[in-house]
């Protein structure tokens, strides 16, 4: 099975049953052969950094810090859904997995395709993917997101590794042209996490990966459809995500 085409988040979902049993397939692999065999058969089974260049990327190591831009703030609109709030800005279609709304200005013709999709994940819930992880030190949901960030092709040493770099591209959807994408990391009050974000204009793509101080995970995938967004402006979407409780 190859995952080498681009997958919205709803496609990034259906892949991870696939990721654990890959990852189970490549026990056998690391037994009785050796890292660079173990590169090889990830590349046939997902691609490699020619046609998946996040493979060998990580996020910059310098640290965002955003600032509040309140009017902006104030224009979004508050929806609520079964798991999660976000405010979003008008003129999108909110799809939190399989619930979803379109949110138009006055007229449907406006809307010009721009989704935002949503999922949510209670605290630890990844540790439940691949329990073996723990024995490497990643003990919630942003070391996870963490390690699977930084996961690069040519540092797949061991199951772990490979384990890593499986998941990061099917977490990753699409964001266009990889090769002009940009990873990096941020703080943001009681958030924290990362963003692999293309501004290419005529269409921006924010793929947001948000942990609170409480470890709830949030994915916020932004398709701008016009270029309507900027970084500063998706900072402010993302920072009124929250879990219901």
């Amino acid at each position: 099975m190859s995952l080498k085409k681009s997958k919205t988040l709803k496609t990034v979902l259906k892949y991870f049953e696939f990721a654990i049993v890959l990852a189970i397939a490549l026990v056998f692999i690391v037994k009785f052969a050796g890292p660079r065999i173990l590169r090889q058969y990830i590349s046939y089974g997902i691609g490699d950094c020619q046609n998946i260049p996040i493979l060998c990327m990580e996020p910059e190591e310098k640290l965002t810090l955003p600032e509040e831009d309140p009017f902006y703030l104030a224009q979004l609109v508050p929806q609520e859904f079964s798991r999660m709030y976000l405010s979003c800005p008008k003129g999108f279609t909110l799809i939190q997995e399989l619930t979803r709304r379109p949110y138009y200005k006055k007229n449907k013709h406006l809307d010009k395709g721009s989704v935002i999709y949503l999922l949510y994940q209670e605290p630890g819930a990844f540790l439940k993917l691949y329990p073996d992880v723990k024995k490497q030190g990643v003990t919630d949901n942003y070391v996870f997101i963490e390690r699977l960030m930084r996961a690069k092709m040519n540092k797949v040493n061991n199951i772990t590794d490979a384990f890593f770099v499986i998941m990061k591209s099917i977490f990753t959807p699409d964001i266009g042209n990889q090769g002009n994408a940009r990873m990096i990391r941020f703080q943001l009050h009681n958030q924290r996490g990362f963003i692999n974000y293309n501004l290419a204009y005529p269409d921006n793509y924010f793929d947001c990966s948000v942990i609170d101080e409480r470890d709830n995970f949030f994915k916020i995938y932004i398709k701008d459809k016009g270029s309507r967004l900027d970084l500063n402006k998706v900072f402010m979407i993302i920072s009124t995500a929250r879990p219901i409780d």
